[in-house]
């Protein structure tokens, strides 16, 4: 059954420091799905006392990025701000998405893992399969900042029954996926975090609806806040660096809301907006 509850104002936050040690063509997505209808938000890049532009490119879903194609030497801040209030629509079923989102991705290897899949969840399909997967992967992989790479997909996650976010929903949706479930990875700011990040969740696609499913638990449903949305990670990273030569030195996130957190019971079933 779909629960809803009353979404409370969200107000979100993150700062990014970049070490440019080469001029470098960078993409961004920090900054909040174009779905939501009533956002007041700050967008900025600077080095030095210099502001840069960015260009705004509209990806599928409603996701934006925001590109710098000639990003110079010296220390990147990127600082974003969003307050949100109300409900995004609920996303439809691209055409294109039926087929993108069944099929095998970078790191959501369902080819590998459709035995696996078919083995462990023999003969569910609907709630009752997204219900199980999310929970196997709850119950059987530890959530361990540090125990996988950045190029490691979900049969790796599987084997080493470790990750952070991004693993867990990379196995979840390479289950799904596994027996011919539409599912995709989306990047969101999630108040009540702990460690406060960026946080990755899955969606799953049943009869007319895309279901919110986080196998971590961390954080309440019904609070997020969608970001970038794509088969997996590597289309809803936070910060990619196409040319040139840069490193990472500083990311802060932060996403509250006004008043209490929801409550999350964790097993009903929920949409992102």
């Amino acid at each position: 059954m779909l629960v809803t509850t009353p979404t409370p104002v969200r107000h979100v936050t993150s700062h990014l420091e970049v070490a440019v040690s080469a001029p470098a063509d960078l993409v961004f997505s920090v900054a909040v799905s174009t779905d939501y209808p009533d956002v007041d938000e700050t967008l900025t890049f600077t080095v030095g006392d210099e502001q840069l532009d960015a260009e705004v490119v509209t990806a599928p879903n409603g996701s934006r990025l925001h590109r710098i194609r000639q990003t110079p030497v010296g220390t990147l801040h990127v600082d974003y701000k969003a307050d949100v209030r109300g409900r995004a629509p609920e996303p439809p079923m691209l055409g294109i998405d039926e087929i993108l989102f069944t099929r095998p991705s970078r790191y959501c290897d369902s080819d590998r893992l459709a035995n696996l899949s078919a083995t462990h969840f023999s003969g569910l399909t609907g709630f009752e399969l997204m219900s199980a997967v999310n929970q196997w992967v709850r119950t059987k992989i530890i959530y361990k900042p540090g125990s996988s790479r950045v190029v490691d997909g979900a049969l790796e996650t599987y084997l080493s029954r470790a990750g952070v976010c991004r693993d867990s929903a990379h196995l979840v949706v390479a289950f799904l996926r596994g027996l011919n479930m539409p599912a995709r990875v989306t990047s969101v700011y999630a108040p009540g975090l702990v460690p406060m990040d960026f946080h990755a969740v899955a969606e799953a696609y049943w009869q007319g609806t895309w279901y919110l499913l986080d196998a971590t638990g961390l954080a309440p449903r019904d609070a997020m806040v969608r970001i970038c949305t794509g088969r997996d990670a590597s289309d809803t990273a936070f910060m990619t660096t196409l040319a040139g030569r840069t490193e990472l030195t500083c990311l802060k996130v932060d996403a509250t809301v006004d008043g209490e957190l929801p409550y999350d019971d964790k097993f009903s079933f929920k949409t992102l907006s």
